[in-house]
């Protein structure tokens, strides 16, 4: 046999590939899973995040958060926005068009039977549904619909031994002295999130404000898309004028954020874990599938072709074969972390431990990521391990005597 060339040797090994059905079909689901684990775990740690955050922005805090500077270094209503027009008008020339007022204050709660102290939040009933999704998660009775109304997280009310159609008692510290109503339980809210069920409590803001003595708001709750909070409050905080800014949600979670992003460390452990226990997959197929075609190799030897091509023709073999199977592994697992990311698969599962999750912060929906970057993650790992399985046999195809290749069995 002449020297063969490149296009000869890769044409060999395509061949080959195609000859060994069997083989190449088995490589090709080996690497394809590596390829799939890789991207759906760096998805559903990215997505856990995303979660954390979603639940945070949309069930007890907002996206976006804007209030004075004083509020956010110490929230009382006193801290707040007597008026709200200055802030309407920049929201307006940032082209914000989903935000809410809100009026936090502490106060007690008194029923019949017990009493105990909360954080109430005031709301404008149609704008609120625009920034949080509490009003759509209202399990019994109904959202607010004017003043005189007020809406508890079911295990509050549990813990008031109050219920619907019941009236409550909201007694607190005005800025014109003590104010006390008398409020109506119109709707008990479920949203799976532990902060919000054990301690959320909605009255309309014009009741807040009676209640405080502030004629606006604490502070607006902002809409933005998820993940795009930081880049709304930067465009947002550039338009208001002194004495106020705007926060995004990350910026407002406290220890959560400090857990999240150890979480992130110590994920990064696991994949490069999961990435060697792919590659080892990867790379004991490679390794069997050669051994397996020793005597096979002796016969090419035996025609003519010289080691260092026999070798190369190995490495372009499993290139190939490899190649196939990452571009499957990415069509699949793209497409599982595109339904995952779209549809609420995964939370029902999570909720078997729906105490710990809950206290977690989350709620009942979680959401796998969407990036680009897990196909550098993907092929990494499967470069890796063809790497360290082309070496092996490359190596012993240089030492292979066709003699001893046609007697292995």
């Amino acid at each position: 046999m002449k020297k063969a060339g490149w296009t000869l040797l890769s044409r060999l090994a395509w061949r080959n590939v195609w000859r060994h059905r069997q083989r190449t079909l088995l490589l090709a689901a080996v690497v394809a899973y590596a390829a799939v684990a890789t991207i759906f775990y760096w998805s559903m740690a990215d997505g856990y995040k995303l979660s954390v955050l979603e639940a945070h922005a949309r069930y007890v805090l907002a996206p976006v958060t804007v209030a004075t500077v004083d509020w956010f270094a110490d929230p009382d209503p006193e801290n707040g926005l007597d008026s709200l027009r200055a802030v309407n008008s920049a929201l307006a020339i940032a082209g914000v068009d989903g935000y809410a007022p809100r009026l936090q204050f502490a106060g007690l709660l008194t029923s019949p039977y017990v009493s105990e102290g909360a954080f109430l939040l005031g709301v404008e009933p149609n704008a609120e549904p625009v920034v949080s999704r509490v009003p759509g998660k209202v399990s019994k009775g109904r959202w607010l619909a004017g003043p005189g109304e007020i809406v508890l997280g079911y295990r509050l009310a549990e813990r008031l031994d109050v219920r619907l159609g019941e009236r409550l008692v909201v007694s607190t510290a005005a800025l014109a002295g003590p104010q006390s109503l008398g409020l109506q339980v119109v709707g008990l809210v479920h949203a799976g999130v532990s902060s919000v069920d054990a301690s959320g409590v909605y009255l309309h803001l014009a009741d807040a404000r009676q209640l405080t003595g502030l004629n606006g708001a604490t502070h607006l709750a902002l809409d933005a898309p998820l993940g795009h909070e930081d880049a709304v409050a930067r465009r947002v905080k550039q338009k208001l004028p002194a004495g106020l800014t705007a926060h995004p949600v990350w910026d407002l979670v406290g220890p959560i954020k400090t857990d999240v992003e150890a979480a992130k460390k110590f994920s990064l452990p696991i994949g490069l874990l999961l990435a060697l226990f792919a590659a080892l997959a990867v790379t004991s197929t490679l390794i069997v599938s050669v051994l397996e075609r020793t005597r096979e190799f002796g016969v090419i030897l035996a025609l003519g072709m010289d080691n260092p091509q026999l070798g190369w023709m190995i490495v372009l073999e499993g290139v190939l074969a490899t190649g196939v199977g990452w571009l499957l592994g990415l069509l699949l697992g793209y497409s599982l972390i595109y339904y995952t990311s779209t549809h609420n698969v995964l939370g029902p599962l999570f909720q078997v431990s729906a105490e710990v999750w809950s206290e977690a912060g989350l709620t009942e929906e979680f959401y796998t990521h969407l990036s680009p970057i897990y196909v550098i993650y993907s092929l990494i790992t499967v470069v890796v391990a063809a790497l360290a399985a082309f070496l092996f046999p490359a190596l012993r195809a240089r030492r292979l005597q066709p003699s001893e290749a046609l007697r292995w069995n």
